[in-house]
């Protein structure tokens, strides 16, 4: 259908369209025309992503002065699969007169195709070497225009691997190179966030691209781990390997070609090496862990020479190692622990401040494409920047074991970012438009305080529902009529924890269909299920139905969901064990199976 909003024509793939979503679609339009950034909450199953994307196409289509891309960051494959067909059915329906502004999406899998377990960095050196033909080398050959082989039209993983194995390219590159030329591009937030990955993906995206955080009710929480860090002994252990295999390809190319090596120290001495010829839409994501006046200095003259380098690494190494030998839990702030490292191992808290970049320099400059074999000493250098960059908002942790194994020794030093906002202020400095939105926001006026920017749109929508569909029960006491509550000082009563787990085998022997239980938190439900295990009533409920359980990590949980949908639509049934943090799962072609009495039609 198409309509008119304020003033926009609005192409929508479907043919009717919710109160909420019109509203919804309002909201977004004067955030576009403020150029300003949204928070915008509408509950789950209400067609928030059908009404971004139609909205923010239609607006780029009727707006032709005023070029927009629209980069749509979401958590999980399933949300992505979900955005690619929405987008797949909008293209389908916009007319003729839309088609100088088709939008074609690229997905890509979280972590997998900057970090996939072989390396991708290492197959294509291989590939290389056979004399496989490259991404670029199509690109020449098609004057530079990827446009010409690739006609308009939605992409998922899966065409761009047929298109590659059709051309001869890789599909990883080909994707990359697709950036400069989508119109709407789809990926995880770590494409944005995280620093590390940043700068290799996200160069492309120029200040009038639209970007949406859709399912962002724990955006906080990624900001967080894309800037925190750990450090084990294995850490440790792989960081002195990658030193010695550094040090042995700075003596080949003594040997070898010793004016490169000069070369990158006369550029070092300017500046970092790899900024000498970045353009300024590139600048702000090369690293957005280091702030603007800390990236116009010089590299400081004890960290230029290669050697020299490898030395300060070595030292800190050293000490972090002496550092895990503690008995204790120990906590300090980033000012102390640089502090402790200046005196004792003789590096200063600029020398630190740069040794991320002076690493990718060195790595550059020796021709190490094998990425993946050098993690450790990455994560090092990662570890080493941000705490010589950052006075407030990160802790150092120090543990000697986990705390759910104390008997086995397994010290770590975790770099704990406290401050969401840092992860995602270039973000917000650099494109006029972010929108975050989520099925739960609650309480919106939070979100601005935790990221710290200041939204021109604010707003949270209801779902409107045409029948009573939702009937609650509340429980307040069990079958021994003993009072049952999740507040903090009854959550662990024995008792109330044998009632929920008899409810929930007895819910689980009379429904046939899925349950899904909430838990307030990921520790909550750990102690409930290992003492509902203990208690036998885990058995219990796997005698009728499956239990599926939700871990923090994103991967595991997508799978869990998917296989949990999939017992679903096998007729027997699931439980799943969650966070009550309303992820949406959807179910699709379930079949209505009408029940047969057996005393006739009365």
């Amino acid at each position: 259908m198409r309509f008119d909003l304020d003033g926009l024509p609005v192409h929508f793939p479907y043919a009717a369209i919710y109160p909420e979503q019109h509203a919804y679609m309002g909201e977004l339009k004067r955030a576009l025309d403020a150029r300003g950034h949204a928070l915008l909450e509408m509950p789950t199953g209400t067609g928030k992503t059908a009404a971004l994307i139609s909205l923010i196409t239609s607006y780029a289509i009727a707006n032709p002065s005023r070029p927009l891309r629209l980069i749509y960051c979401t958590r999980t494959v399933h949300e992505m699969e979900k955005t690619l067909a929405e987008l797949r059915l909008l293209f389908s329906h916009l007319p003729p007169s839309a088609s100088p502004l088709p939008p074609r999406a690229r997905p890509l899998l979280p972590e997998e195709p900057v970090r996939p377990p072989a390396g991708i960095r290492r197959h294509c050196a291989r590939f290389r070497r056979h004399r496989v033909p490259v991404t670029h080398r199509l690109l020449a050959a098609s004057g530079g225009n990827l446009a010409s082989f690739m006609p308009p039209g939605v992409y998922t993983l899966a065409d761009l691997r047929a298109l590659g194995r059709e051309r001869r390219v890789c599909p990883y590159f080909l994707a990359r190179q697709m950036v400069k030329y989508a119109n709407v591009v789809v990926y995880s937030y770590q494409y944005l966030l995280d620093p590390k990955v940043a700068s290799i993906v996200s160069r492309e995206m120029q200040k009038e691209c639209v970007i949406v955080f859709d399912e962002a009710h724990n955006i906080d929480n990624v900001c967080i781990e894309a800037l925190s860090v750990s450090i084990r002994k294995q850490t440790l252990e792989g960081a002195e390997r990658n030193l010695r295999r550094i040090s042995h390809e700075i003596d080949r190319f003594k040997a070898t070609d010793a004016n490169r090596l000069r070369a990158e120290y006369n550029r070092l001495v300017d500046g970092l090496a790899q900024r000498g010829n970045l353009p300024i839409s590139d600048a702000w994501l090369a690293n957005p862990a280091l702030p603007d006046d800390i990236l116009k200095e010089a590299v400081p003259g004890n960290i230029r020479r290669a050697e020299h380098f490898l030395a300060v690494l070595r030292r800190l190494v050293r000490f972090l190692d002496g550092r895990l030998e503690t008995e204790n839990v120990e906590n300090e702030l980033p000012v102390s622990f640089v502090a402790s490292i200046h005196s004792q191992a003789g590096i200063d808290q600029k020398m630190l401040r740069f040794c991320y970049d002076r690493l990718h320099s060195l790595m550059l400059t020796l021709e190490i494409t094998d990425t993946e074999e050098f993690m450790y000493i990455q994560t090092i250098c990662d570890f080493a920047t941000l705490i010589g960059t950052y006075t407030r908002g990160f802790s150092i942790i120090i543990e000697p074991y986990d705390e759910r194994m104390p008997d086995i020794r397994d010290p770590v030093i975790q770099l704990s970012c406290h401050d969401a906002s840092l992860a995602i202020r270039p973000v917000f400095d650099r494109f006029e438009t972010v929108v975050i939105t989520s099925g739960t926001l609650s309480p919106i006026d939070l979100y601005p305080r935790l990221l710290n920017f200041n939204p021109v749109i604010s707003r949270s929508f209801t779902m409107s529902l045409t029948r009573d569909c939702i009937c609650p029960m509340v429980l307040t006491r069990g079958s021994d009529q003993l009072p049952v509550s999740t507040k903090f000082d009854m959550r662990s009563d024995p008792g109330v924890v044998r009632n929920y787990g008899r409810l929930l085998v007895e819910m689980a022997s009379a429904v046939p269909d899925g349950i899904v239980c909430f838990f307030v938190s990921y520790s909550y439900m750990d102690g409930i299920v290992n003492s509902w295990n203990e208690m036998g009533i885990l058995q219990d409920i796997m005698q009728h139905k499956l239990v599926f359980i939700e871990t923090p990590d994103v991967v595991e949980t997508t799978l869990a969901l998917d296989n949990y949908r999939k017992a679903c639509d096998c007729g027997r049934g699931a439980v799943f064990f969650s966070v009550a943090r309303l992820v949406c799962l959807k179910f699709f072609f379930h079949l209505s199976v009408p029940f047969q009495f057996s005393c006739g039609y009365s």
